[in-house]
């Protein structure tokens, strides 16, 4: 009886565990061989389209880069002796304008993200929106940037280039590493590619920012504000 009896339970177990297989899965074609899959990819290109809009909302602002911690664009690190060396040479100024300016160019190149971003979206196939769906919590995220970086960073460098030249981080550069000769005994910068650099970092807080929006869009209802996302999203 007892070996029956549990029997019985696992049996009910495992039922009740595949009853509570969350109803997107389903509609992936994972519960059964008509998942919708024009309506995943929909939901899918939805939740990206709302999630890049609010990246770019959210960086390409004054303080958007600067303000953030997690995206905040600082020095490299192979500076970071020079940087200690001018501070206490009592040109930390110097580093603190150099280092705004940059986080104010990847701020006002940001929003020329928004094209490329919706080009990469409208691209994605049906099988795509399928496996990301079902994957981790920024598996849109991730494709996205293994699928379109060069192409964004190609792209990327042109406004990224005319936003520092408006924010002046070339010359901020010049005038922090002018100082080394004479505030640091045998002061010189190492060699650095400042565009790229810059274009690496924006990129990077992009990215970031839009992993947390596609978290946000697929764990708590309130960032689901179409009914194709709660209905995509809303039970998983």
């Amino acid at each position: 009886m007892k070996n029956a009896f549990l029997i019985t339970t696992i049996l009910i177990g495992g039922f009740v565990a595949h009853a509570q297989i969350p109803d997107a899965l389903k509609r992936l074609g994972g519960g059964h061989p008509g998942g919708d899959s024009g309506q995943t990819a929909s939901g899918l290109k939805e939740a990206l389209e709302v999630g890049t809009r609010n990246t770019v909302s959210l960086t390409g602002k004054p303080d958007g880069f600067f303000r953030n911690e997690a995206i905040k664009i600082l020095l490299p690190e192979k500076f970071h002796v020079i940087e200690k060396g001018l501070r206490l040479a009592g040109q930390g100024q110097l580093v603190d304008d150099f280092v705004l300016s940059m986080n104010r160019a990847a701020e006002k190149a940001a929003p020329a993200a928004n094209s490329i971003f919706q080009d990469a979206i409208k691209q994605m196939t049906f099988a795509d929106a399928r496996s990301i769906v079902a994957g981790g919590d920024t598996a849109a995220t991730n494709y996205f940037k293994e699928k379109t970086s060069e192409q964004l960073r190609v792209a990327f460098r042109s406004p990224v280039k005319s936003a520092m030249e408006e924010a002046g981080v070339t010359q901020r550069y010049q005038a922090m590493t002018g100082q080394l000769s004479s505030s640091l005994p045998f002061g010189h910068a190492p060699s650095f590619d400042l565009d790229e650099y810059v274009v690496t970092k924006t990129l990077d807080g992009l990215f970031y920012v839009l992993g947390q929006e596609e978290k946000k869009i697929r764990t708590n209802p309130a960032a689901q504000v179409t009914p194709l996302l709660r209905q995509v999203f809303g039970s998983r």
